[in-house]
Formats: C-alpha cells, structure tokens, sequence
C-alpha cells in the first residue's frame, strides 16, 4: 500500500467511526473512543490536518 492508499485508506476509516459516533449521541463508548484516537494518531502521522475532518 502506497502512502498515499494509507492516507484515503485512514481519512476514511476515521469519518466513519465520527459518523458512528455522532449516531451514538450521548452514549459513552470507550472502544469506540479508543478506535477514534488510534486513527486520529494514524492520520496525524501521516500529516494530515484532522480540523477540517471532525464532525
């Protein structure tokens, strides 16, 4: 996987689990919460900006 697969690969990964936690409302969800860190530090990584990415 090329560094630029990674990058589309990851920027998706992390939208969907903010789409699946803003679904979840005001439910606390730890592995969910893990899961949106990891990718955050995946991305981060990276270089991309996570500002315009957040929901």
């Amino acid at each position: 996987m090329t560094p630029s697969e990674m990058e589309i690969y990851e920027i998706e990964n992390y939208s969907r689990l903010q789409r699946i936690k803003k679904e979840n409302g005001d439910n606390e969800n730890a592995v969910l919460e893990y899961e949106i860190r990891v990718s955050a530090a995946k991305l981060e990584s990276l270089g991309v900006n996570l500002e315009n990415l957040t929901l």
